[in-house]
């Protein structure tokens, strides 16, 4: 895992990216010096740097958008290439796009074709082998967990759940005779050697402290003694948060939130999340008037005109203050006649036709914007959710109250990373999204989250 810019990012996918990253930068130049050679031109190199990075950023954009950079899109390599196919296609009319607006950056058709078409073979030829050589064994950081019990289980689980973890645990060491093996015995590293020479005989690359009780036999001398030889020490929790995008609740402590090097955000950078809020609200306001018109004609046709287009509902915002949420409507009228909040759930009997279009599509979002507007809510943060449900989650679940500190967003760490849930099961595994997105934001993981929502709404993940 690679820290960019406080965001944990898996070596592969970063490698993965940089290298089509400059596929994409040498397509256009590639395809001017062929159609040059073949027609027999002078090759020239005015104005084409520009060019072929504007290319390279609006498809590694795009890339991203679907989905092709995110931590677990081994879905197979037949969804890959549709996606990658897809993205193409979305690249081209992109292009063409700015080409109008922008007819400086024109290439000829001939040049443009040849870069297009080669850029699409190359980034085809590195995914398969990306495929073929990501999990190799060599590629793999290799982890001796020190425990055996229900932590050390945790990491087990993680390690057979997910094919694409970075990862290979060489195996877990009891440290005392009296704790309880909960991992499978055959991972058990037999012990009586220091463990030093466990480190250099598996070629160990990190240690992982995951022992239920460490009070009893904690190796300190030999941690440090493997610390300065270069080997990375983490603990569970640390472990788990570069893993998987997540702070696990079951391994957090108060005092880790609070000397940690997160949960903050300077002056600066909330004056600039702020500012481009309302820039982005701005533009996207511009950009998508006509669809949220002919949604209000939908739902108004749909309802006889005997409905309002509009739904407002109190939420609870930063600093628990309660705001009115506006959304297109999407369910009937008498969706709560019993007066008691109730969950959203998949196939709901309550959304309307049009509802379930819109939904699907985050229509019934858009005007949001108007919150955003206001300072209300933000673009990138937790979810905001009813009074009702706020205090019941609250008595429930521990620290749930973080996500209180700062501005709800329109979209979010978790509504990329969690398939949709109306459960208090579901709030609690989003929880765990949400404080990791408060504790390493950046205006770099802002960006990530709004370039994957585009993925979420094209592929229709999560809808409800």
């Amino acid at each position: 895992m690679i820290r960019l810019f406080r965001h944990y990012v898996p070596l592969p996918l970063l490698t993965l990216a940089l290298i089509e990253c400059l596929i994409f930068l040498a397509a256009i130049p590639f395809g001017k010096f062929i159609r040059s050679a073949l027609e027999g031109w002078a090759f020239t190199t005015e104005g084409l740097l520009l060019k072929a990075a504007v290319f390279a950023i609006v498809m590694v954009s795009i890339m991203t958008a679907m989905g092709l950079y995110e931590r677990n899109f081994w879905d197979g390599k037949a969804d890959m290439m549709l996606r990658v196919a897809v993205g193409f296609l979305l690249g081209l009319f992109v292009i063409t796009l700015l080409y109008y607006i922008a007819p400086d950056l024109y290439l000829g058709r001939g040049e443009f074709g040849i870069g297009f078409a080669t850029a699409f073979a190359l980034v085809a030829f590195a995914r398969f082998g990306f495929f073929r050589w990501s999990d190799h064994e060599s590629l793999r950081r290799r982890v001796l967990v020190l425990g055996c019990g229900k932590r050390a289980r945790q990491i087990e689980e993680l390690e057979s759940g997910w094919a694409g973890n970075g990862f290979a645990i060489v195996g877990y060491v009891q440290l005392n005779e009296i704790d309880d093996i909960q991992i499978d015995p055959l991972s058990l590293i037999k012990t009586g050697v220091p463990l030093r020479d466990i480190v250099d005989s598996h070629q160990v690359d990190e240690i992982v402290v995951a022992m239920d009780d460490r009070r009893r036999g904690f190796p300190i001398d030999a941690i440090l003694d493997c610390k300065m030889s270069g080997v990375l020490i983490s603990d569970l929790s640390n472990f788990f948060e570069r893993e998987t995008g997540k702070i696990r609740l079951d391994a957090l402590h108060p005092s880790s939130m609070i000397f940690s090097d997160g949960f903050h955000q300077a002056a600066l950078t909330s004056v600039s999340k702020r500012l481009f809020d309302v820039g982005a609200s701005c533009l996207l306001l511009l950009l998508t008037w006509p669809i949220m018109l002919l949604a209000a004609l939908a739902i108004c046709i749909e309802a006889g005109g005997k409905a309002p287009v509009f739904y407002c509902q109190e939420r609870v915002g930063r600093n628990d203050r309660v705001f009115r949420v506006i959304k297109f409507r999407s369910m009937r009228v008498d969706a709560e006649r019993n007066g008691v909040a109730q969950w959203a759930a998949k196939n709901d009997s309550r959304v309307t036709k049009v509802g379930a279009f819109i939904r699907k599509t985050r229509i019934d979002e858009l005007p949001q914007l108007f919150n955003v507007l206001r300072g209300e809510m933000s673009f990138v943060g937790p979810r905001p959710e009813r009074p009702q449900f706020v205090e019941e989650l609250e008595r429930i679940i521990p620290y749930y109250s973080v996500r209180h500190r700062v501005n709800p967003g329109i979209t979010g760490w978790a509504q990329i990373c969690y398939p949709y849930g109306a459960s208090e099961e579901d709030a609690k595994e989003k929880l765990q999204y949400d404080l990791y997105y408060i504790k390493n934001y950046s205006v770099f993981l802002d960006l990530m989250v709004l370039l994957q929502t585009a993925h979420v709404i094209l592929w229709g993940k999560g809808a409800r």
